[in-house]
């Protein structure tokens, strides 16, 4: 029997059973229970146990051979109602933070909270704008310049915060290169990685030392760093590319001369790094939503803009992706009108089997979900579109639960969803592959849990992306033919 978030909890034990009041639920921690004094008072039929200091430890109580219910009463010590009050203020700022996402990703009603801390983001957002244009402008005049390294870099990311689908565009493009028997390095900043602790930064600042390597989630033989260490595009990366090295590290430029120097790399892959502009890429891969490809139009963090429309002029070439087939003529005209010449790609993000998380690596086809009752949970950006293809591919989505994009599941919040999963009587949870690589590794839900392939299929412009690996399997073509990444005022590109 477990101890409710409520600090006064009434329940039935049997006679020979024990009471174990365990830790970590609702509002409470291991501190909060223990060793401690406990006074058994039978009034009637009853037991009252009264826990009045708290210590560390599991604490048990042992009842008569009786058949009796309990009264269980906490006097939380200060130490308790500091623990509670800390964590009540994790859970208000957590559900702040998803209130913020909503207003940004416009999901909310305008209310006047809406309204408010909207105005408020709106500010900020005009602030922002001002810094991202003039920092661009400083890499126009080359007062800011960008470092070559001497081998093709070809750069993926896109305008907008998360939800665009670059881990599959950067896998493909992997996976093809390597193919074609290149040396491929992929440069990740690592998002949500485990980061170096502070007190080690700080000596390193003060003894003016060197900053440490770049983390080698993969040498191209083998994954040596888990999720938690590498953050979650990088680890699925080098866990589906075997051949390709992919290191992990915030300056990219010295992570990529890493590579060079010590794996032979003969290309580099930068991972979202179209705002990367120190490190000079001869090839620029801009990927925009179809189904929302630049949200409201305002900047962070009023929007999900990292940098104005315009500059996807940088672009060499655009993939339109989660595209459905059907001409979006407004798009096409605002990728025009600020790039006239750009070659555009249209990609979907299509779904190719289920695989098992808890069942020894199972694989079934999509045809299984069609008629099942299904639980699905998510942390991604853009959780509406994995809800919406699971509804395409037939499923009855009986329970679904979201949570922030890259979030880090824990026991109880797990345990919590399979448990109203279970009393939905679904037949099995999905989730997205992302997730899954944050799931821990002892895991054992009450019902098959899968995630979801999905794998990039051209749709149109496929001679466009033949060309493209052909221009970086051929250095002398690429070299010759490539865009610089900054046009001057007049829309001529110029390079150093």
């Amino acid at each position: 029997m477990r101890q409710d978030a409520h600090p006064v909890h009434e329940g039935r034990v049997d006679g020979q059973a024990a009471f174990v009041f365990e830790a970590c639920v609702g509002y409470f921690s291991p501190e909060d229970f223990g060793a401690q004094e406990v006074d058994l008072h039978f009034r009637w039929n009853s037991c009252v146990v009264s826990c009045e200091y708290a210590a560390r430890g599991a604490q048990t109580v042992n009842f008569a051979h009786r058949h009796l219910p309990v009264n269980l009463r906490f006097s939380p010590t200060f130490s308790i109602m500091s623990s509670r009050w800390m964590k009540r203020m994790a859970v208000r700022a957590r559900n702040f933070e998803e209130f913020a996402v909503d207003v940004v990703y416009d999901r909310r009603d305008s209310d006047l909270g809406v309204k408010l801390l909207g105005g408020f983001m709106l500010v900020l957002s005009f602030v922002f704008d001002g810094i991202v244009r003039f920092r661009t402008w400083l890499y126009y005049q080359r007062i800011f310049r960008n470092q070559p390294l001497g081998v093709p870099v070809v750069v993926v990311g896109n305008l907008t915060v998360g939800g665009t689908g670059k881990t599959p565009i950067v896998e493909k493009f992997a996976r093809t290169l390597a193919l074609r028997g290149r040396h491929v390095a992929i440069l990740s900043r690592g998002y949500k990685s485990r980061a170096e602790p502070a007190h080690r930064r700080l000596w390193r600042w003060i003894s003016h030392g060197e900053d440490p390597p770049p983390k080698i989630v993969s040498d191209g033989q083998n994954v040596l760093l888990d999720s938690a260490e590498a953050g979650d595009e990088p680890y699925m990366l080098a866990r589906n590319l075997p051949g390709v090295v992919v290191l992990v590290g915030k300056n990219r430029v010295k992570a990529g001369q890493y590579a060079i120097r010590k794996f032979g790399s003969d290309i580099l892959l930068l991972d979202d790094g179209f705002q990367y502009l120190s490190l000079r890429g001869q090839l620029n891969l801009l990927l925009v939503d179809k189904t929302n490809p630049f949200g409201n139009r305002h900047l962070l963090p009023r929007g999900i803009l990292r940098e104005p429309i315009g500059h996807l002029r940088r672009a060499s070439y655009v993939f339109i992706t989660k595209s459905d087939g059907q001409p979006d003529t407004e798009l096409r005209e605002t990728i025009r009108r600020h790039h006239p010449e750009v070659e555009v790609v249209e990609c979907a993000h299509r779904p190719t089997y289920l695989q098992s998380i808890n069942n020894g690596g199972q694989r079934r086809p999509l045809e299984d979900l069609r008629g099942r009752r299904v639980a699905a949970f998510s942390g991604i950006a853009m959780p509406e579109s994995f809800e919406k293809l699971l509804r395409q591919l037939g499923a009855e989505l009986v329970y679904n639960k979201r949570f922030l994009d890259h979030h880090r599941f824990t026991p109880e919040e797990l345990e919590r969803f399979c448990a109203r999963a279970s009393d939905a009587k679904v037949d099995l949870i999905v989730t997205t592959e992302k997730d899954a690589v944050r799931l821990p590794a002892d895991l054992a839900p009450p019902v098959p849990l899968y995630y979801l392939r999905l794998e990039i299929e051209i749709l149109s412009g496929d001679h466009d992306f033949d060309a493209a690996v052909s221009r970086i399997c051929f250095p002398r073509d690429s070299f010759t033919q490539s865009r610089a990444p900054f046009p001057t005022e007049t829309g001529e590109y110029v390079d150093e």
